[in-house]
């Protein structure tokens, strides 16, 4: 089932309308075929951080090669680490759509102390020298969006890249450098 479900509320006594154009295409689990996982934590919503990494693998552009990008990220994750899942909240392809992991109410495996508090949000390929395409970017930001107006991210959320939180090259150069610019970024 794709998530597009988006609402109303009621914020300072003002009413805002938020539009389901907020929220990019999110393929779910099931849509992409994704294994039986047995994850019991659940992440206390609305969580203060968005934490941005790459996979640092291959890349991906069409909705058949991100789906077995996305197959292969899970098996490595659940067979090598023996994690009861894919670690990430969210994995964003090439082809601008958005692979559900563990989604906006598990918690995740992509920041070590602080999956807790954070949604991961993983590109699925390598930007040390290079940007994901910009549906892939334009997707990431929907998807943040869509959280903040879902309640899963709180409104003030601080952006991070995973580099902030770990010692590690994650997100990648090229991409740690772009998110600086979307606001809400704080190292």
């Amino acid at each position: 089932m794709v998530s597009h479900g988006c609402h109303e509320r009621q914020e300072n006594k003002a009413i805002y309308t938020l539009s389901s154009e907020r929220c990019p295409n999110i393929i779910s689990k099931s849509a992409w075929g994704a294994k039986k996982t047995s994850c019991r934590d659940r992440l206390s919503n609305p969580v203060p951080w968005v934490i941005i990494h790459h996979t640092a693998g291959a890349s991906c552009n069409t909705k058949a090669s991100c789906i077995s990008q996305v197959k292969g990220i899970q098996n490595f994750h659940m067979n090598s680490n023996k994690w009861c899942d894919v670690g990430y909240n969210f994995l964003v392809g090439n082809d601008g759509s958005v692979y559900e992991g563990r989604g906006w109410t598990m918690v995740g495996a992509h920041a070590k102390g602080s999956n807790s508090k954070s949604i991961g949000i993983s590109f699925i390929g390598d930007y040390m020298t290079k940007l994901p395409s910009q549906a892939a970017l334009n997707a990431a930001k929907r998807l943040i969006s869509c959280g903040v107006s879902k309640r899963m991210i709180q409104p003030n959320y601080t952006l991070k890249g995973h580099r902030n939180v770990g010692s590690t090259d994650c997100p990648g150069n090229a991409l740690y450098n772009n998110i600086k610019s979307w606001g809400r970024f704080k190292a």
